[in-house]
């Protein structure tokens, strides 16, 4: 009974292990090599295997994926003798995984001996400064020698990147000072440019500014004469009207004395009287000389009161004035039609344009040097003279009323 159960048990275990010996399960994307004793039989694809127990084996298992190997830095010597330290990668897939496998012994060990020495025999024909701006070159001629070389080991090489471009620690700090003199050279000249730049601007400015102050001067003196020239011409015209009627004043005040005297009818007595208050002012003043005779005196006041008067009832002559006809005043304006505008006080049409002329330029906004040097930069950019802000000064001149 006990050796029935152990060879039932032997049966059963025997069952087993040739079951697991005849399944094979392969992932995706990966490939299996199966030999059945010692050769080649086929290539087992991914998913449910079926396997001669005893006779047929696994040789090798394939990753079929894109695979990335990173080779670690290889010494190279460029072409003017310098010594530089290069990383590179590799990215390769296998698409013959039998060529893998019975081609070479170990297909990732024969890529980076292969990229290392193209490597430096792309490297060796090449100075420092073509090796580190020449990468994009270096890459496809690395990819073009390694893909046709790996063919035949059932490998595609997809793309060979450079990592890593180490120059030798002299060789680096060369670099970085010419690179630090380039750059302090390129600073000198920005900073020489942008100052170049600013005196123009700055010169510009300046000539806007000169434009602009001997156009304000222009219309100042020009406002300024035509402001003496109309002042001179008002007071003129004051002066005439004043002495006209200055003129007019004395002659009714000459008339009023007269008419006054008339009137009063003064005696002898009464002009003698004023005659001896007037002998003291005739005096009067250091080169004055006059004498008078008593009997001339008196005979000369005897003829005058003969000749304005007349004799009395007494005998005694008196002033005897003619009938005093009042005259007819009038207004300097209408004594004469051609003085009337002289006494006109109104505003000089043409004087007020002017000021009012004046006072709009004198309020126009000024544009600032950087927006009138963008406008002389235009298409239309023109003269001096012809500068919109010259223009718009130049529009405000007023003109004078007689023009």
């Amino acid at each position: 009974m006990t050796t029935t159960l152990i060879v039932i048990a032997v049966l059963v275990l025997f069952v087993l292990v040739v079951t697991v010996k005849s399944v094979l399960v392969i992932p995706q994307a990966t490939a299996a090599v199966i030999e059945r004793l010692g050769r080649y039989r086929t290539t087992a694809a991914p998913g449910l295997n079926i396997l001669v127990p005893f006779f047929d084996r696994v040789r090798a298992r394939i990753d079929l994926r894109e695979q990335v190997v990173s080779f670690p830095p290889q010494p190279v010597i460029t072409r003017d003798n310098l010594t530089v330290s290069i990383d590179t990668v590799v990215y390769f897939q296998v698409t013959d995984p039998r060529a893998a496998v019975y081609e070479i012994s170990n297909y990732i060990v024969g890529v980076e001996q292969l990229a290392t020495t193209t490597l430096r025999n792309l490297v060796g024909g090449m100075s420092l400064e073509e090796t580190l701006t020449s990468r994009d070159q270096i890459n496809n001629q690395l990819r073009g020698v390694l893909d046709e070389a790996t063919g035949r080991w059932g490998i595609r090489v997809a793309r060979v990147e450079l990592k890593a471009v180490d120059p030798p620690p002299s060789i680096r700090d060369s670099m970085e000072k010419q690179m630090r003199a380039d750059r302090e050279k390129r600073a000198m000249i920005l900073n020489a440019e942008g100052q170049r730049e600013a005196a123009i601007k700055s010169a510009e400015g300046q000539k806007q500014a000169q434009i602009l102050s001997a156009e304000g001067a222009k219309q100042a003196a020009i406002l300024s004469a035509e402001a003496e020239r109309q002042s001179a011409i008002l007071r003129a015209q004051g002066e005439r009207a004043a002495r006209y009627l200055q003129a007019q004043g004395q002659a009714k005040a000459i008339e009023k004395v007269f008419a006054a005297i008339k009137a009063g009818k003064p005696t002898p007595e009464v002009l003698a009287y004023q005659y001896l208050q007037t002998l003291p002012q005739m005096a009067q003043g250091d080169a004055n000389k006059v004498w008078l005779v008593p009997s001339d005196y008196g005979k000369a006041l005897e003829g005058f009161a003969k000749m304005l008067g007349a004799p009395g009832e007494d005998g005694v002559f008196r002033y005897e004035p003619p009938v005093y006809e009042k005259p007819e005043t009038s207004s300097p304006e209408q004594d004469d039609a051609s003085v009337a505008e002289w006494f006109d006080t109104a505003p000089d049409p043409a004087v007020a344009e002017a000021v009012r002329a004046a006072e709009a330029v004198a309020r126009k906004e000024v544009p600032g040097p950087l927006e009138q040097a963008s406008v002389e930069r235009g298409p239309e950019r023109g003269t001096l003279g012809s500068s919109p802000a010259a223009r718009e000064v130049g529009a405000g001149e007023p003109r004078s009323p007689h023009e």
